[in-house]
């Protein structure tokens, strides 16, 4: 356990404090030994993977040799590992992947040096058996396996060859034996097929018959003979596969042909085979290249032979008797030793890179050598000339284009014949020509050597030149490039053949030099074979201990397959053992594997302590366990490690009950559960995330016994216990064990954080409140001596300070009431501040620990929200109250108050100074808190207001603190203050005291005065500049604060508290470590920025400092950033540290300036403005920083330290960190993360909420385009930001939090500011379109968890697409409409997020139909649904195929029935005012009908089928009552028959039927709802002039409707127009009434049958006529436009011109100064004479005749051809068309 925990500790140590990259230069060689030790160390990797991977990183940089060793050591395991599998897989019955059992073996191979384990070797040639057995095998199967055959072959190990040889012989015997002759044609032989293939048979050959090794060779030369002599035992296809196989090794095969050996002579046997032999035989050519072979082997009896083989071959030759030489014995019997030469030809060209001889000379010297026209000695010097020069590679080109090796080969033809002799002199130049052409080409090498016309062509030059060496020589030379072709491509024979062509250097085996006498001298290869393999670990590797430890233990754990069979074999009895005593486990191995293994160590430990008969087994059982704990938290794993898995499934619960249920009788018992309380305190830990229910309900369970109940009686010593304390030994083990207690009670508490469990939580909360009395109860122990040791105190406090954190602690007692615990929790609280710290005049007196202090102000802190929610009223605020003064001063008089609580603001530690302001700031959230505090602070110089100010804006005190103030401040700003001073009034607010002038201010004025006093806002402006927005860093290397009494005093008050500060040269011991976190801020002046420059008038503004210089110092650079300080305040002698400011900070000044704004608006803005506050709190607000910071927190964190710690160490100088601090460090650095951002979203809020209240004052603020588009942008980019992979639940609540303020003040900028805001949101939208969808969808889609953030989110969407609209509205008539992108053109425009936009549309429609009527989230969704159907047909698409109008329809009918419900019940109202909600309903329900109406054809096709019409005409007697539902309805009825003829007519309808008729006291309704609306219409003057408008403009639509003009003309309705009265006197103007039926005239003139019903109203045109001459600003010729039409129809034309009046307005029109006036006076005219011959001679009355000519005349002058439009054209050819008709006859 040792070892493994130490290691895992060096290993972590490691990772923390050195890159690995660097561990090469750092680390020391004993390090490296033992870092190599753990990586071969098989337990710790199996159990500790992560740890492992760590050291073997460590270990390859410090150690190459070593880290070498571990990879091939490694390989060698997983080898092992194939191996076992190997043989588990293949005796599996039922279906195999051969594949994956080809692979495994392949993998297995490399292990054999190791555990020589030969059954493997004959499963693995059986399975390649099989494979190749069978017709069926794929091509891929039979590779792989072959290759695996191969290497085994060649294995380097020699019992692997010797084992694989007598295998693959026992296969042959088995198949080919002589015992299976008496089968008839058998199957067997298939067996055999894996050895048929030229690659086995060439290593066979060139490497297994030459094994100095006997087994081996000789097993080789019986497999060959086997094969070369079965052919009766073999199949047709078998031996036919064979033969095949075998040519291309006959080349190294013959090497061994022998007369007296079976095996030579078997192989001469396959030579000698006649041309008749037919199939099965070698074929002719191969026949004749294996008979030239045997010319060259070193064995003169085979020559002889060969040479009378090839007798036989050249005397049956074709044209033999005209050949030279004639063969007969004496010739061959001297050519035995033909080409056996004393120099042999060195075949090796040049390859240069340059041409020394030009082409054009070798085409001419080639052109000599080949023509018949020079004599023989000329063309000989050239041959010998070519043969020099192709001796250079590049130029073989020319030649053989130029077809050198035919004339080569004509010329060799010429000399075999009988009048050769004239041309032999050529010979010797032609064949080294051609030996060099072929030394370089393999491709016509393997060409020529398949010709065996050529081959017996060189034999017989070789005969004749037979006593010319040189020549010999060469033909030699040939023979050896032709007749081992063959073997000398070492691609053929490699595992994996390269598509690369061959190199042309010609190379051989080795055997081959071996075999034959060769006249040539080649470079060789395969000296070794080409499968063979290197095996991962040498002998002397082997030889090494950790190595062959490592081995043998992956060997069990493989071959038994894993851990946990491993230790069951070792547990049980001994079997059999199935492999060798060298692999056998050693007791060491056993041991380690038990106790490195968790699951199986925790056992061994319960059983210990089950069985255990003395206290010293069940502590080491337990110390074990603790270990196991130990280790999971230092391979990081934690709650999810082995142990804490393995607990899980242990019943431990009971091993450990019986010590944890009984009070310790011995100072032995006390020591046993002193090691079980805190074995447990660490399992909480380490499960802490991940609690389990069990285990906290089996704890609660425990301590919530009724008697006994040892672990909490414990925590109170007994008057025995206490009287026994006089034993030093006891006692120090006793408040041991009350620390372990107290620290398993906060562990416990903490562990509660993510429960949900019920049962779980009910528990927990009755322990909390029985936790509270017992420790409660420890702290009143106030007789006992030890109550001053202050450990013990502290230690009491610090269990309260977890236990009073959790809200409600002290509500589950069932005898005593919780404000009595509160009550009784407060007065033992100020008695230890009483006693200890107020009066010893604070920590300049006191000798008290910190953690004492910190802890008691931490309990009165929770204690204060705790009391608030539990008192009944707010009298309680006077049990706060201590008396003032200590106790030597017995005759002063005392006060009650909270005055001791000041001291704790100015202590020397800042955690002291800023809970203790927290607690004011809990306090003064109630009024009489504040007026408490503000009584207490009175004998101080500026009060309270000056104190907690002086605190703000001091800037050496770190951020939490001021922040703190900064909250304090704003609680105050709550209470309404006068600006004057009132007797009877109880909060006065600040109160300023000039003595010089002896001026008195109270209330809001003396607020202002001290703001100006102190230049708040300047210093501001200094803080907001400042502010560092990287996570905090922490200083290691504190130095002491320099807190002089003069420096102090920074704003000009009289600093009172003085007292109470701590030395001014404080020592760096003096420092508590646990107070290092809050210093996290500050950072270290630097010596030159020794005094601050004083704030004046005429003072120079100092630079500011840049963020990166702020950075950089807190960073550790020693450069500082000056300060300014107000007015009158000495210049200190040092400079006091210098901290940073804060997000946090800067969230409460946003809090603060939002309260300030809210008691002077004007003078608040008007300060905002002039220290550019909001300009530079918005320069902060960084949404990529914020993003950034988000993608940290999803990634995983590293191993390596983080960069801030590394930076802290060389800022301090110090080379290495406490352990503890960097696990810390690591373990936290996710949590900082996390505060890090909810820092940066707490700040993004409150800024919100501080220009939310700004733009509602004064919008000039924030309206800026230099501040406002970067802010819009950040405000986007932080809404788009993804939290998807965000796991942390409060995270994720403050992102909610945040977006919901962020919505509210786009909503606010869009409702104050459309104007300057809308582009820029437009804007920024667009460009991350894609993510704001998804981002909408989410935030709508919260309806139930968050429903503010819903809410905000969807009136964001309706305020933005309601101002677009309006913006668009008002565009629409200008020339340069605004080019910008839209949301209405996003929603519908693209294609790339349409199911995001359905998805948007999906959840608001949720948002809607799943919430009541009575829910506000409902009618926010409903607005949003309406103004998003208003501009996306996309939105409208998707209502329908919802149902929405369906819904609609339904909604409408239900609230119509409960109307008519409610209207016959006695004693109420008829609408009740709208309190039921059906008002509003049926407004909501009808605005969305409207919106999903509007201009979509389909969506009116829908509601004309849902009965719209009657459902509206049923509702009618309600719309009458309610002008703003009737506006409404009329409007949905406008939209619903805009260019919807269907829709119109039926309105024409009769309703009766469908619906129930109203009360007869309301009146029932008309046949049809048109009826209705015309009879609303007839009905003048209407009251409400809107409903009025919608009325007319609803008739208009129904004006283009030919049913609809039917009924308007039965129903007289339009003999109204005629009733109407004209304007008397000087008003010129038409009345509104007046021009809303001239609209719907103009409608119904658009068609023949509406102008007859206008042409049928007696003086309906005298009356047009005379309101033609008023004017109107909006439709000035709507009278003019009606006669226009009339005008268009032949049938109309004879009353227009029997009324003069009409013609004379037209012709009038054409004398007009409007332009549409004249346009449509010369359409009407044109349109009225033409094809009417009458109306032309009327209209030829002079008078009319000039004026068009004269409008024909001007207009032709004044529209020139640049001025022309479509209008101007059109009306120049209604002139001249007037002009031409009535001047023609």
């Amino acid at each position: 356990m040792a070892f493994v925990s130490v290691s895992l500790f060096a290993v972590r140590l490691l990772q923390m404090l050195l890159p690995v990259e660097k561990a090469g230069q750092l680390l020391p060689e004993p390090m490296s030994a033992a870092l190599f030790l753990v990586s071969l160390d098989m337990p710790i990797s199996l159990e500790y993977p992560n740890i492992h991977e760590a050291v073997v990183a460590y270990l390859e940089q410090l150690n190459s040799e070593n880290y070498s060793i571990y990879k091939r050591t490694a390989e060698a395991v997983y080898s092992i590992e194939c191996s076992c599998n190997f043989l588990s897989d293949v005796g599996k019955e039922g279906e195999r992947n051969l594949l994956e059992l080809v692979e495994l073996a392949d993998q297995a191979l490399g292990s054999f040096s190791y555990h020589q384990h030969f059954p493997l070797i004959k499963e693995i040639i059986c399975l390649c058996s099989k494979i190749w057995k069978s017709a069926q095998a794929s091509p891929l199967l039979q590779g792989e396996s072959q290759k695996v055959f191969l290497r085994m072959l060649s294995h380097p190990l020699l019992q692997v060859k010797v084992e694989t040889y007598s295998c693959c012989l026992e296969i042959i015997k088995e198949c080919l034996g002589v015992h299976n002759v008496t089968k008839p044609v058998s199957s067997l032989c298939n067996g055999i097929h894996f050895l048929l293939h030229p690659k086995v048979l060439y290593e066979i050959s060139a490497f297994g018959i030459q094994e100095p090794k006997n087994e081996v060779n000789a097993a080789a030369r019986a497999i060959l003979l086997y094969l070369l002599q079965g052919r009766l035992m073999m199949t047709a296809v078998t031996w036919n596969k064979f033969i095949e196989s075998l040519c291309p090794v006959i080349p190294v095969l013959q090497g061994y042909a022998d007369t007296e050996d079976p095996l030579g002579n078997s192989i001469l046997l396959l030579s000698k085979g006649s041309p008749e032999a037919g199939e099965g035989a070698l074929p002719c050519t191969t026949r004749l290249k294996s008979l030239l072979r045997l010319l060259l082997v070193r064995k003169p009896s085979v020559r002889s032979l060969a040479l009378k083989l090839l007798a036989c071959h050249l005397t049956r030759e074709e044209g033999a008797d005209t050949k030279r030489p004639s063969i007969d014995a004496r010739v061959l019997s001297r050519v035995t030793n033909l080409f056996i030469v004393k120099k042999p030809v060195e075949l090796k060209l040049d390859d240069r890179r340059e041409l020394v001889i030009k082409l054009e000379t070798v085409e001419k010297v080639y052109e000599i050598f080949t023509s018949d026209d020079i004599d023989l000695v000329l063309r000989k010097s050239a041959a010998e000339q070519l043969a020099v020069i192709m001796q250079d590679i590049k130029m073989h080109a020319v030649v053989k284009k130029l077809h050198l090796v035919d004339k080569i080969i004509e010329y060799l033809n010429e000399c075999v014949g009988q009048d050769g002799e004239v041309i032999e002199c050529l010979i010797q130049p032609c064949l080294t020509l051609l030996r060099k052409v072929l030394c370089a080409d393999p491709v016509m090498r393997m060409a020529l050597s398949q010709q065996s016309s050529l081959l017996i062509l060189l034999f017989r030059v070789s005969l004749i030149f037979r006593e010319n060496c040189a020549v010999v020589t060469e033909v030699g030379a040939l023979f050896c490039l032709l007749l081992f072709d063959e073997v000398s491509r070492m691609d053929m024979w490699s595992i994996n053949p390269s598509t690369k062509p061959s190199p042309s250097v010609f190379s051989l085996p080795v055997s081959v030099f071996r075999r034959y006498h060769l006249p040539v001298r080649v470079v060789g290869h395969h000296a070794v074979s080409p499968y063979s393999m290197v095996v991962p670990l040498s002998a002397d590797c082997l030889a090494l201990k950790p190595v062959s430890d490592m081995l043998r233990i992956a060997w069990n754990l493989s071959w038994y397959h894993g851990s946990d069979n491993l230790l069951k074999q070792t547990n049980s009895e001994p079997k059999i053992q199935e492999f060798s005593d060298a692999l056998k486990l050693s007791t060491e191995d056993t041991l380690a594997l038990k106790v490195t293994h968790t699951a199986s160590g925790l056992k061994d430990c319960l059983h210990s302590i089950v069985e255990a008969a003395v206290h010293r087994e069940v502590r080491a059982a337990v110390t074990r366990m603790s270990f196991y704990l130990l280790n999971d938290r230092l391979s990081l794993k934690s709650g999810a490690g082995p142990c804490g898995v393995t607990l899980k499934s242990l019943s431990w619960h009971t091993a450990l009950n019986r010590f944890l249920q009984v009070l310790p009788a011995s100072t032995e018992d006390e020591k046993l559960l002193i090691d079980i309380i805190h074995f447990l305190n660490k399992l909480l830990k380490e499960q802490r995330k991940n609690s389990s229910v069990e285990l906290l309900n089996w704890l609660l369970e425990l301590l919530l016994r009724h008697s006994p109940n040892p672990l909490l009686d414990l925590l109170v010593l007994t008057e025995s216990q206490a009287r026994e304390e006089t034993d030093d030994i006891r006692t120090a083990v006793r408040q041991q064990l009350q620390k372990e207690l107290i620290a398993l009670f906060n562990t416990l508490l903490l562990s509660f954080i993510a429960v949900t469990d019920r049962k779980c939580l009910e528990l927990f909360y009755v322990f909390q409140t029985q936790l509270a009395l017992k420790l409660l109860q420890c702290l009143r122990v106030t007789d006992a001596p030890h109550f001053y040791g202050l450990p013990s105190l502290e230690r009491t406090l610090r269990g309260m300070a977890h236990l009073t954190a959790s809200p409600g602690w002290s509500s589950h007692s069932p005898l005593t009431k919780p404000f009595e615990i509160c009550v009784k929790y407060l007065s033992g609280l100020l008695e230890v501040i009483t006693s200890f710290y107020v009066e010893r005049g604070g920590n300049a007196m006191s000798f008290m620990g910190k953690g004492v202090t910190k802890s008691t102000i931490l309990c009165l802190l929770h204690l204060s929200h705790e009391m608030m929610a539990q008192a009944q009223n707010l009298e309680w605020m006077s049990l706060w109250f201590l008396p003032l003064g200590s106790h030597s001063e017995e005759h002063s008089p005392t006060q009650q108050g909270l005055a001791w609580l000041i001291p704790l603001w100015v202590d020397r530690d800042p955690e002291v100074r800023f809970t203790s302001l927290g607690l004011g700031s809990a306090l003064t959230t109630l009024e009489t808190g504040c007026m408490a505090l503000a009584n207490s602070c009175q004998n101080i110089s500026g009060g309270l207001w000056g104190t907690v100010v002086n605190i703000l804006l001091d800037q050496s005190e770190c951020s939490m603190v001021r922040r703190e103030a900064a909250f304090i401040l704003q609680n105050l700003l709550v209470i309404p203050m006068p600006s004057v001073i009132l007797k009877d009034y109880t909060w006065q607010g600040p109160c300023v005291h000039d003595e010089d002038s002896g001026l008195s201010l109270t209330g809001k004025p003396a607020l202002q005065a001290l703001l100006y006093h102190c230049h708040f806002y300047e210093h501001l402006n200094q803080m907001v500049k400042h502010c560092y927005l990287g996570r905090y860093t922490f200083d290691l290397n504190f130095s002491a604060l320099d807190r002089t009494s003069e420096g102090s005093d920074l704003n000009g008050l009289d600093d009172s508290l003085k007292f109470w500060r701590a030395p001014s040269r404080m020592s760096n011991q003096d420092q508590d470590s646990s107070s290092l976190s809050t210093l996290e801020t500050m950072v270290a002046p630097s010596p030159g920025s020794a005094e601050f420059p004083p704030l004046g008038p005429s003072a120079v503004s100092l630079p500011e400092a840049s963020h990166d210089q702020f950075v950089a110092q807190v960073m550790g650079q020693p450069e500082t950033v000056s300060a300014q300080l107000p007015r009158g305040t000495p210049l200190p002698a040092a400079l006091p540290r210098q901290c940073v400011v804060t997000p946090p900070l800067l969230s409460a000044v946003c809090g603060l300036l939002d309260g300030l704004l809210a008691i002077a608006p004007g003078d608040g803005a008007c300060a905002f403005r002039q220290a550019r506050l909001i300009e530079l709190l918005c320069r902060i607000a960084d949404a990529t920083l914020l993003e950034s910071c988000v993608q940290e927190l999803k990634a995983p964190l590293p191993l390596s330290p983080p960069t801030e710690h590394t930076q802290a160490q060389k800022s301090s100088g110090t080379s290495t960190l406490p352990d503890c601090v960097l696990d810390a460090s690591v373990r936290c650095e996710q949590s900082r993360h996390t505060a890090h951002v909810s820092f940066l979203l707490e700040y993004l809020s409150s800024l919100s909420r501080l220009l939310q209240s700004c733009l509602l004052v004064d919008p000039d603020l924030v309206i800026q385009d230099e501040l406002l588009k970067p802010l819009i942008t950040n405000i986007i980019g932080v809404l788009t930001i993804c939290t998807k992979d965000v796991l942390d639940v409060e995270l994720i609540s403050a992102f909610y939090h945040t977006w919901t303020h962020l919505f509210n003040l786009l909503a606010t900028f869009l409702r104050k500011a459309a104007v300057a805001s809308l582009p820029s949101i437009t804007v920024g939208l667009a460009k991350h379109w894609t993510a704001v969808i998804d981002m909408l969808c989410t935030c709508v889609g919260l309806s139930t968890t968050c429903p503010t953030l819903s809410t905000a989110s969807l009136q964001f969407l309706s305020v933005l697409l309601t101002e677009e609209a309006k913006r668009h509205l008002q565009d629409k008539d200008k020339a340069n409409e605004c080019q910008g992108p839209s949301v209405a053109s996003l929603l519908d425009k693209t294609q790339e997020n349409q199911k995001s936009l359905e998805r948007l549309n999906e959840v608001i429609l949720q948002c809607y139909e799943g919430k009541s009527s009575k829910d506000v989230l409902k009618r926010v969704a409903a607005n949003a649904l309406m103004s998003l159907l208003a501009v996306s047909r996309r939105a409208q698409k998707h209502a329908l195929k919802a149902d929405l109008i369906d819904s609609c329809m339904e909604q409408m009918k239900h609230i119509n029935a409960q109307l008519n419900l409610d209207s016959l019940r006695p004693g109420k109202a008829a609408l009740k005012k709208q309190e039921d909600g059906f008002i509003k309903e049926l407004s909501i329900s009808m605005q969305l009908l409207r919106n999903c109406l509007y201009q979509n054809e389909e969506c009116k096709e829908a509601a004309l089928e849902a009965h719209l019409v009657p459902v509206l005409h049923s509702l009618w007697p309600w719309l009458l009552m309610d002008d703003s539902l009737m506006q409404i309805a009329l409007q949905l009825l406008c939209v619903y028959t805009a260019n919807f003829p269907n829709g119109c007519s039926s309105l024409c309808w009769s309703s009766y039927g469908l619906h129930p008729v109203q009360p007869a006291y309301r009146g029932a309704p008309g046949a049809s709802l048109m009826g209705c609306i015309l009879k609303l219409a007839s009905q003048m003057p209407l009251e409400n002039t809107a409903v009025q408008q919608m009325v007319f403009m609803f008739l208009s639509n129904l004006a283009l409707s030919h049913d609809c003009k039917g009924v308007i003309q039965k129903s007289n309705f339009l003999q109204n127009f005629l009733s109407l009265t004209l304007p008397k006197g000087g008003n010129k103007h038409l009345s509104n009434l007046t021009i809303l039926w001239l609209k719907l005239l103009l409608n119904i003139s658009f068609g023949e049958d509406g102008q007859q019903m206008i042409l049928r109203l007696d003086g309906c045109l005298d009356l047009l006529t005379e309101m033609s001459k008023y004017k109107h600003k909006s439709s000035p010729s709507i009278p003019l436009l009606i006669f226009h039409n009339i005008c268009f129809s032949p049938a109309n034309k004879p009353k227009i011109l029997a009324n003069e009046k009409v013609i004379s307005v037209l012709a009038a029109c054409l004398e007009s100064e409007n332009q549409n006036a004249q346009r449509i006076g010369a359409a009407a005219l044109w349109a009225l004479i033409h094809n009417y011959q009458k109306a032309k001679t009327t209209l030829k009355n002079p008078s009319i005749k000039r004026r068009v000519d004269e409008a024909y005349s001007l207009a032709k002058k004044t529209f020139s051809n640049s001025e022309e439009t479509p209008l101007n054209a059109y009306y120049l050819k209604c002139l001249e068309n007037l002009v031409q008709l009535l001047n023609s006859s």
